[in-house]
């Protein structure tokens, strides 16, 4: 049988979603995206408008979920 090493786990960075009311427009829901992913926060508000054009606006219905259940 093989042991599990529990150490390499506790080193392991927790990626925990929040919301970042500090660089939020709105909601904060794209911000704390980008802050979880390490990204730029104006490409995701970017990539984030413009999916939700092209999708109908059906991102808009998700945008609200997330802001409403995170934090």
């Amino acid at each position: 049988m093989s042991q599990i090493d529990t150490e390499n786990r506790s080193t392991l960075p927790e990626r925990t979603f929040r919301l970042d009311k500090q660089h939020a427009q709105i909601g904060g829901v794209c911000a704390g995206i980008a802050k979880t992913f390490g990204w730029d926060v104006t490409m995701v508000r970017i990539a984030w408008a413009l999916s939700t054009i092209f999708l109908a606006g059906s991102l808009l219905l998700v945008y609200l979920i997330i802001w409403a259940i995170a934090d």
